[in-house]
């Protein structure tokens, strides 16, 4: 899968949007625990993303946890027990190249299933939500999680993979593609051979959802303040 990129303009908005669908709480053993809480809305909502002001921001897992770590400085697979239970299958697929040498994986099994239920929860209220956070990067390692301990959110993964991030994208594929977010300060530009201007928009005005024609030949893509594109 392409590297997933944050775009920090419109992803915080999305970003506080999640949470207010997510929360804590998984076992040791394999299956998804039930979150819910809530963060401050942004001034670029992702489509339909409720907005809800009830609890602060929570911060994102570590890095070590979000991709799998050097095989030196994590515990062998052998070694991937709870202390109390055990791990299915999946959990130690999932656990595998993951876990910090002298840390639980427990704790690191439970970032994955509070992806899984971040994803799960903002799909089931909004699918564009929840397939643009994944893109953008906004749910923390989404495609291992997903992959391994959620396979029913595929379909949410395959969306994702093919869509791109806000920002710049070289040599991309003609065709129409519509905007993750209602920002009316999302424009883009389509740019060919030596910087020559193919298209830009947005095409829709200001309001409502941002489409973007990207003619054959184009060289470059660039957009700023439209969080994440999928075909239209």
């Amino acid at each position: 899968m392409r590297p997933l990129l944050r775009r920090p303009a419109a992803a915080a908005a999305v970003l506080a949007a999640l949470l207010a669908v997510s929360a804590c709480g998984s076992s040791h053993s394999s299956g998804n625990g039930k979150n819910a809480a809530g963060a401050s809305s942004g001034p670029v909502p992702a489509r339909s993303v409720p907005d809800a002001q009830t609890e602060p921001d929570t911060p994102s897992p570590p890095a070590s946890l979000s991709a799998p770590l050097p095989r030196a400085s994590t515990l062998p697979d052998a070694q991937l027990t709870p202390a109390t239970g055990t791990f299915s299958k999946r959990d130690k697929a999932y656990l595998s190249g993951r876990v910090p040498k002298n840390m639980d994986p427990a704790a690191v099994l439970q970032t994955g299933q509070e992806t899984c239920q971040r994803v799960s929860r903002t799909a089931a209220h909004d699918r564009d939500a929840a397939v643009g956070a994944v893109i953008a990067g906004d749910i923390p390692d989404a495609q291992a999680a997903i992959t391994h301990l959620c396979p029913d959110q595929l379909p949410v993964l395959d969306a994702a993979e093919a869509g791109f991030p806000d920002g710049t994208r070289k040599k991309p594929a003609a065709g129409r593609y519509r905007a993750l977010t209602t920002d009316p300060n999302c424009t883009w530009r389509a740019t060919g051979k030596g910087g020559k201007l193919l298209a830009s928009g947005p095409s829709t005005g200001a309001e409502g959802p941002v489409e973007a024609r990207i003619p054959a030949g184009a060289e470059e893509f660039t957009s700023s303040g439209c969080y994440a594109w999928l075909p239209a």
